[in-house]
């Protein structure tokens, strides 16, 4: 892989997108608690689809763009995003405490992973033997992370997943969502034009506010709760179309080996805003995580991508 390939513009734009991604968790519980995770996830996927609507607009003067977009592209990538963000703020907003929302945040954070292994399936890429170590690393990383080191026993990570299924259920089933959302992505999204990212977040929006209709919330607005939706908005959409242009043009497994720090920023910047002081069980299983997906990584060699 060249020089250049390595630091084109759209893999160095999926290195911005995982910086801002850090603040996701921390934003997303504390604005869920004051508005409810449908709520919170409708003003959030709405205002940021807004933002990009007239980024879009005031470039192009049109919509026009859009209809030249794939439709497996837009279908089952849409339908993916869609999922990955309903089930993560659901997640989140459900966590019983923030210590949990933590521990659901970095369940999350297992995609990294599980986007190597799709895309050996995918994209055409072949393994060594370090994929097998890597990935029992990071699944090792979750079940302290679960278990929280009291006692690491299996009675012990059944009885924390007992304790609310919902949400870790959850937020393992956004890590495999979003792990397909990279690599189909790059299958079937094309690395030129425009990409659908706004018509994911709109429909995103959307299905947050049917969710809230059908299920009202009790919440409060205030000006520290709409200051957080407007900055997690902004960071929301920016975040989600460098890495659509990452995915889509850059470097796939340079920008999804810088994601394994994503789990450590994530979790540094939560437990400073939302004031939880992290046990040493968590920051050791967040670390086995980034190791072992750090190893599955070089376990990954050269290949030619599978064709559309």
């Amino acid at each position: 892989m060249s020089r250049v390939r390595r630091h084109d513009p759209n893999t160095l734009l999926g290195i911005v997108a995982i910086l801002l991604w850090s603040a996701t968790v921390a934003l997303a519980r504390s604005i869920s608690e004051r508005l409810g995770p449908l709520t919170a996830g409708a003003a959030v996927y709405l205002a940021a689809g807004g933002i990009l609507a007239l980024h879009l607009f005031w470039r192009e003067r049109s919509f026009q763009a859009l209809r030249k977009l794939s439709r497996r592209y837009v279908c089952g990538c849409g339908g993916l995003f869609v999922l990955y963000t309903l089930a993560l703020f659901l997640a989140l907003g459900l966590a019983a405490d923030r210590g949990q929302a933590i521990e659901v945040g970095l369940l999350n954070y297992l995609w990294p992973t599980l986007t190597i292994l799709f895309a050996l399936v995918f994209l055409g890429r072949r393994a060594g033997v370090g994929l097998i170590p890597g990935t029992v690393l990071a699944l090792c990383g979750v079940f302290l992370v679960l278990t929280q080191g009291a006692a690491v026993t299996w009675t012990s990570f059944v009885a924390n997943l007992r304790e609310n299924p919902v949400a870790y259920g959850l937020g393992a089933f956004a890590a495999v969502a979003w792990s397909l959302y990279s690599n189909l992505t790059r299958r079937w999204g094309g690395s030129d034009g425009q990409g659908a990212v706004l018509v994911f977040t709109l429909a995103t929006g959307v299905a947050f506010w049917v969710g809230r209709l059908l299920h009202p919330e009790a919440g409060t607005w205030g000006v520290r709760v709409a200051a957080e939706v407007a900055l997690l908005a902004l960071a929301t959409g920016l975040a989600y179309v460098f890495w659509d242009l990452a995915m889509r043009a850059g470097d796939l497994m340079l920008v999804a080996t810088c994601s394994y720090l994503t789990p450590f920023f994530s979790t540094v910047v939560s437990c400073l805003y939302l004031e939880v002081r992290p046990g040493v069980s968590l920051w050791v299983g967040c670390g086995l995580i980034i190791a072992g997906s750090f190893l599955s990584w070089k376990s990954i060699g050269p290949a030619t991508e599978a064709t559309p």
